[in-house]
């Protein structure tokens, strides 16, 4: 081509380099567009409506209009002349380059000649063509090498919804059918109940749920009938029942699914099956609506003479299949009939009948068809391709497109890349534990039940003999009622206040820090080791309260927006400023209500709970998270009574926490706020390992005459496995949704022997740590079994995936919640206990509302995957199925069109 530009020298030369460099197709400005008056007989349709004129002219084309053809339609010539098209006579029309009809070219009588001779040659006709049932028709175009686009071959395909005027039409006769069967139906077809007496809602029976059959269901419910739905193909049973009617299904199973949106000829079996369906419902039902059709083939039979015999009189049949010989046996196509008392509509024209409606949805697939088919600005070209993909634009042009210049096309060749059917979706969990219910005798059921609530009042009795003193007994009943609460306080919760309600949690499991403040002691610094474990748990605990709040109200600010009324959670400093300054004022009279203090902190984190469950009360719920808190510092530190060295030490400890908290929720980002929750999660459980351990220190030199020792022993076991668990699970939850861990399954060989392992001696390790009275035998079992716990908190982490990480955080904030109560029964202290049973009931509710939702097991989740297979080795899952890529244009247009539009973030969101 350089070499031509350098050289042309002669005409030829510039005629080469023209013909190179110029586009494709004839400018649309050279073009004109007819629209006919339609002559087929009742048809009242026209191809363009004014909108669809000016649609075409805005794109370069110059469009003339048939005089009358938009009459029946109700669109005036004078419409049209204000968009922009110029009227003519039919010869001038039809001699137009592209011609755009309904119904497919016919002989016209009153001029004596074929619609098809008064076009021009090599002229381009879009309309309904029905190539298969009119060879005759596509022999007469072929004479005259016209290019055809049949709107009844429209691939129907995603990428082509907005140019299929089949759909459009069955929408229409969809509804039209119910209109007409109301107005012959003697009655309602919504139930009443009047002083003239009560009036029985009618019954609907719709056979066929393509478009044509949903619309008539929606249009049906909507008018207040039962409406019953039956159709071949499960899709379209589902979508029957999203319309409120009842899906209708045989019990022989076999799929319907057939080619281009269709349901194809089903087995002799099924077809016997669903007769004898719909001979019981026609007794029943008061219409019936059918739909059926097999493209290329007659309509079949459905309803046969008996039954519609067996109907009652003033029923009412429709048969939109009845161009085709009709679903109905007692059927005549075209006209209004009846047969023994029940009314058939038969008519063939019901779009038509519904002119201005049809035509306009008529002209936007037209005009849709054409943008699309020829997307070049300035020219019209018809890129006809014999080898294409499923569902891409090549396929909707050359499925469209019967014949081009004289050419016979028709059938298109099989598409690439079709798409197989669906693999069955795999059951939800709430499917499977239905099944596993169903199967369950009622016997057994009740013998289950029975069982559970007898181990329930023997564990009872056995915890109220064993119990070493009454404060024992006081506690397990605090923490029983707490848990009662907590399991009742988090069911409702919005699924989008799951992150915050997490978050205040994890910050009020920062209580540990109670525990920490009990067992400081020492003056400005702490003197034992135990004392400066106890420093360290109250530093880190700090840590977690101020930070956790704060992320809390970073959360709930996010659903903020511009519009909505100001604030004045200031306010909620007066309450909180009442329940501690109260606290002070009592306990510098002499006053000793620490225990109501702790009732009152209890309290306000219950509502902080039951705060965050709702969006319009989950700031107040944040604000009452933070006065529980600091009431139950402030009554801890006022039951200690520190020197004034000592409650310096305290302050220190837990002002430094509290500012490093801050900075830390302050500086992070928002999209990194859910595993900054997963991060403070793990200061929680290694504040209990550290009281837990200091706890056995200081307690030590009593328990060879504490009677509550071996109590205070398990205690401090338990406490310390569940807080190593928690703090090192969390850090791995927080290295997988931070990205510094790789975020798929981490499956070790022999992961479940590896647990079993660890659990084992975790346990095993009890049994030296209560028989053995030494001082270092008993540190050292903590710490193994602080070491396994917290090993196996990584391996039962790791072999989740990140995708389930939000599920492995809430159960670990309830482990958070449990190792709280371990600290309560240590210390003989009821704020610990309440809060803790509050959080670990709460926090496993909702780890089970998150695993329904995300269709986990909770079981799965909390053992490490154990019990699945799908995930970690193997093949990966292949996805199947086809992708659609569209241009800008066509996305507008289909977010336009579009009812709902779901947007799935992920990584090509991010530009990778």
């Amino acid at each position: 081509v350089l070499s031509c530009l350098k050289e042309a020298s002669s005409p030829m030369s510039h005629a080469l380099v023209l013909f190179l460099f110029s586009s494709p197709g004839i400018p649309y400005k050279q073009l004109t567009v007819g629209v006919p008056k339609e002559i087929f007989q009742n048809e009242r349709r026209v191809a363009l409506s004014p909108a669809g004129v000016q649609a075409l002219i805005k794109q370069g084309f110059n469009v003339v209009v048939e005089s009358g053809a938009g009459e029946p339609s109700k669109f005036p010539d004078e419409q049209y002349t204000q968009a922009g098209a110029t009227i003519k006579d039919l010869k001038d029309v039809l001699a137009s380059d592209v011609v755009v009809k309904v119904r497919a070219p016919v002989f016209n009588p009153t001029v004596g000649v074929h619609e098809v001779e008064m076009m021009k040659d090599a002229a381009t006709l879009i309309s309904f063509i029905y190539p298969a049932q009119n060879p005759e028709l596509m022999d007469m175009l072929s004479q005259k090498k016209a290019t055809v686009l049949a709107m009844d071959q429209v691939p129907r395909v995603t990428i082509a919804q907005g140019y299929d005027a089949l759909s459009s039409m069955a929408n229409i006769a969809g509804y039209k059918s119910v209109v007409l069967a109301a107005n012959s139906f003697g009655r309602f077809f919504t139930g009443q109940i009047t002083a003239a007496g009560k009036v029985p809602p009618a019954k609907v029976l719709i056979i066929g749920g393509g478009v044509a059959g949903l619309a008539a269901a929606g249009t049906a419910r909507a008018m207040g009938a039962i409406v019953r739905g039956f159709d071949t193909r499960a899709a379209a049973l589902e979508q029957f029942k999203s319309l409120g009617a009842e899906p209708l299904e045989v019990d022989i199973k076999e799929s319907g699914e057939g080619q281009g949106g269709y349901a194809k000829e089903m087995s002799k079996e099924f077809i016997e099956a669903e007769m004898k369906l719909f001979a019981k419902q026609c007794q029943d039902v008061d219409i019936v609506i059918s739909t059926a059709l097999i493209p290329g083939r007659r309509a079949p039979i459905l309803i046969t003479k008996p039954m519609v015999e067996s109907m009652k009189d003033g029923s009412v049949v429709v048969d939109l299949a009845a161009e085709a010989g009709g679903n109905i046996e007692t059927t005549v196509p075209g006209e209004l009939s009846v047969h023994k008392g029940v009314t058939h509509i038969g008519y063939t024209d019901l779009p038509s009948r519904l002119p201005t409606q049809s035509s306009t949805l008529y002209s936007n697939n037209i005009t849709k068809l054409v943008r699309a088919i020829s997307p070049d600005k300035d020219n019209f070209y018809l890129d006809v391709k014999d080898v294409f993909d499923y569902g891409t634009m090549d396929h909707v042009v050359r499925g469209s497109i019967v014949m081009q210049n004289g050419k016979n096309l028709f059938p298109a060749p099989q598409p690439n890349n079709v798409p197989v059917a669906a693999p069955p979706k795999p059951k939800s969990v709430q499917e499977l534990e239905a099944e596993k219910t169903a199967q369950i005798s009622p016997f057994r059921a009740t013998l289950t039940t029975a069982g559970a609530y007898t181990g329930g009042v023997a564990t009872l009795l056995g915890l109220g003999l064993s119990a070493p003193n009454a404060a024992f007994t006081q506690m397990v009943t605090t923490f029983g009622l707490a848990g009662i609460v907590g399991y009742h306080t988090v069911w409702g919760v919005t699924p989008a206040l799951h992150s915050p309600l997490m978050s205040v949690t994890n910050a009020i499991s920062g209580l540990t820090a109670v525990g920490g403040l009990s067992l400081m002691g020492g003056g400005y610094l702490p003197g034992t080791t135990a004392e400066t474990l106890a420093v360290l748990a109250a530093f880190i605990s700090s840590v977690n309260i101020a930070g956790g709040f704060l992320v809390t109200q970073k959360m709930l600010d996010m659903f903020k927006r511009p519009t909505d009324p100001p604030e004045h959670n200031y306010l909620y400093l007066l309450p909180g400023g009442v329940f501690v300054g109260g606290y002070a004022a009592a306990l510098q009279s002499g006053y000793n209500i620490e225990q109501m203090m702790y009732l009152g902190s209890g309290l306000c984190c219950v509502g902080a709970l039951a705060g965050l469950s709702n969006q319009t009360t989950a700031r107040l719920g944040n604000a009452l998270g933070m006065m529980g808190v600091a009431g139950g510092i402030a009554a801890t530190l006022g039951a200690l009574k520190p020197n004034p060295e000592l409650l310096a030490q305290m302050s220190a400890a837990m002002a430094v926490g509290g500012t490093a908290g801050l900075a830390i929720a302050k500086k992070i980002q928002i999209t990194d706020l859910p595993q900054l929750v997963a991060a403070f999660h793990s200061l929680v459980g290694l504040a209990a390992v550290l009281t837990c351990v200091a706890e056995y220190m200081i307690e030590y030199p009593h328990f060879a005459t504490d009677p509550a020792a071996n109590l205070t022993k398990i205690v401090a076991y338990l406490g310390t496995y569940i807080g190593g668990i928690t703090f090192s699970g969390s850090l791995v939850a927080y290295g997988k949704l931070q990205g510094v861990l790789n975020s798929a399954p981490l499956m070790l060989p022999g992961r479940h022997a590896l647990n079993a392992s660890l659990m084992a001696g975790s346990v095993g390790g009890m049994i030296p740590y209560m028989l053995d009275p030494s001082y270092t035998t008993g540190l050292t079992c903590l710490g193994s079994v602080s070491a396994l716990s917290a090993v196996m908190g990584v391996t039962l982490t790791a072999a989740i995936g990140g995708a389930d990480m939000p599920v492995v955080i809430t159960v670990l904030n309830s482990y958070s919640g449990w190792a709280l109560c371990a600290e309560g029964f240590l210390l003989n202290n009821n704020l610990l206990t309440i809060v803790g049973a509050l959080i670990g009931s709460s926090g496993a509710i909702l780890s089970y509302i998150m695993c329904v939702a995300m269709n986990r097991s909770l079981a799965n989740v909390i053992l490490g995957g154990y019990g699945t297979s799908s995930t970690g080795t193997g093949k990966p899952m292949e996805i199947v199925g086809t992708h659609t890529e569209v241009n800008v244009d066509q996305t507008v247009e289909m977010i336009k069109e579009s009812q709902n539009v779901i947007i799935v973030p992920g990584e090509m969101s991010r530009g990778n």
